[in-house]
């Protein structure tokens, strides 16, 4: 396992549980309104994953094609990250 997503390994396996419990809510028939929080909930978790993600790809694979100084790589990672970002916000 990579240390630098240790984190959020955790993180996604707690959101892997809201979803088992969105899906047992939903078996029990419980309240609509209780679902829709925990579901928003649940996608607030995988926005900050996400966001988080980003950082991290920012801060590693960013700043390694800006010191390695080719050009071609520095565009090739500022559009991969231009896209992302595009992804990220919805």
């Amino acid at each position: 396992m990579a240390e630098k997503f240790s984190k959020e390994i955790a993180r996604m396996r707690r959101i892997e549980g809201q979803a088992r419990g969105i899906a047992k809510m939903m078996e029990d028939d419980r309240y609509c309104i209780d679902i829709i929080n925990q579901m928003t909930a649940m996608e607030a978790a995988l926005r900050a994953a996400k966001a988080k993600i980003l950082s991290i790809h920012a801060g590693h694979c960013i700043e390694e094609a800006v010191q390695s100084g080719n050009a071609a790589d520095q565009r090739e990672k500022f559009d991969e990250l231009i896209g992302l970002f595009g992804k990220v916000g919805r």
